[in-house]
Formats: C-alpha cells, structure tokens, sequence
C-alpha cells in the first residue's frame, strides 16, 4: 500500500459557507466512506496568522484526503466526481479559475516530535508548495529528514511533518501546481501567533528560548509558497473560539520571512 495525500484549495460563494460546510460534514462524508482505500478527510480555513504575509492567500478553504492504496491510478479519480458535487451545486466560486485538486505520493506518514499530544486533534496545519534545485534532490531530501523536520516540529505548537511528491495521477481540473514538492505540517496549539513567531524568530536565531534553526540548505529553492489553516471540520471556530472572517487585513505587518 502506499500513503497519497490530495489537497483541495478552494473558495466558497459568500453566503454558502454554512452550506458547504454541511454538505462536507453530511453526504461527502457518506460519499468518501465508500471510497476504496480512503482514510481520512478535514478541513479547513485560512488564518490571519502567516509566516510569509507578502505572499498571495488566494484561497479561504483547504480540504485534505488522505488515502492509502496500491493503485492510486484507480483510486485517486474517483474523488473528483464527488467534488464536482459541490462545484455543480454552486458551493466552490471557481469565478477566477483559482480552484486547485494537488495529488501526491508520499515519502511516509507523519513524523511526529515529542510536542505531539496523540490524544489531541490537530487544531490546524500548514502546507508548503516547495521545490528542491535541480541535480540537488537528495540533498534537499536529507537536509529535511535529517535536519529541518525535526527542528521544525519542535518549535511550540508545532507537532508533526510529512512530505510527498506530485503524483503522476492528478484529478479535474488539472491545472498549474507551482510546487513539486508538499510539506505537510501540523499544529496542536490555541496560540498560533506565537507558534508563528517563535518559528520566525528560530529561522533567524533570535528566539528568546535560546534556539536556533540550523541554516537553510542552498538546495530548497526559494521558489515557494506557504499557506497556514486552521482545522473547520466540525466547528466554525479556531482554537481559542475566535471565529475567522476571512479579513486578510488582519494580517501582522511585522512578520519577518523565514528561512523554512
């Protein structure tokens, strides 16, 4: 068998939140039961909170399916007429053309630090769309198992990672991926802005609990985008019971860009 991870990138129609969030929760659920080798679906809604605030948000929702299969080609298409549901039923605006069903094969399940609370859900995650410098790929491969996963999950909040590749099985719409490469954190935490902070300041060895990151390989590229969410599925609140409205204002200004 073997672990592949689809992230839906998506927006939904002002007004339809509650909708969505109903048809996820209800009849997809139903749906991907019955699906061949599905493990498990959430989701989940962009936070103000960023490590790379300059960078574009182009989407409110991410939705995460975990599959593990032999034989993705069969398997993996299978979700996307379960997603058309939604986008037939008005549910997604896909007015832009932004909408994104990324694939991949993964490396290995999560790798999990000492922060970890097995006990816990996971109150949000992040996702990086990376890529490595050409004829340097084990390299970036080392650097991250080795040395950059495990300083990264353990900044506070921070628990695990997971990596994988773009799958040669990809759903409708295809369309542009900027990444190779997925690095799925996640988060177990009610203070996010001090996770992100404290992860900032480790990047650039400025931390006050004295630690720092290790520096960056020279063979990830800085060719990348970082987008943090916190978990939905089931409630309409972040950790903490604050709600979010999607005001990408809310952004801090004083968020320094990290070396992860």
């Amino acid at each position: 068998m073997s672990l592949h991870t689809t992230i839906h990138l998506h927006n939904v129609p002002a007004g339809r939140e509650a909708d969505y969030a109903a048809w996820f929760d209800g009849p997809h659920r139903d749906d991907l039961a019955r699906l061949r080798g599905f493990r498990s679906a959430d989701r989940y809604e962009l936070t103000p909170q960023q490590i790379m605030p300059d960078i574009p948000q182009p989407w409110r929702y991410l939705s995460v399916y975990e599959h593990d299969t032999a034989t993705p080609e069969i398997d993996l298409p299978a979700l996307a007429p379960l997603l058309a549901q939604a986008r037939d039923a008005g549910l997604i605006d896909d007015s832009d053309e932004s909408e994104r069903i990324h694939s991949y094969a993964m490396y290995g399940d999560w790798a999990f630090s000492p922060n970890h609370r097995p006990d816990q859900p996971f109150s949000g995650v992040s996702i990086i769309l990376a890529n490595f410098v050409a004829g340097r790929e084990a390299e970036y491969h080392h650097w991250y198992d080795t040395v950059h996963s495990p300083e990264v999950t353990r900044v506070p909040g921070k628990v695990g990672m997971k990596r994988g590749r773009l799958s040669p099985v990809q759903l409708e719409p295809k369309r542009y991926c900027p990444g190779s490469d997925l690095v799925f954190c996640a988060q177990q935490t009610d203070d996010l802005l001090f996770t992100v902070k404290d992860f900032s300041a480790r990047a650039r060895g400025v931390s006050p609990s004295g630690v720092a990151f290790a520096p960056r390989s020279a063979s990830g590229s800085v060719a990348r985008t970082v987008h943090y969410f916190a978990k939905v599925s089931g409630t309409t609140f972040w950790p903490g019971g604050i709600a979010y409205d999607g005001d990408l204002s809310l952004y801090p200004a004083d968020f320094a860009r990290p070396a992860g």
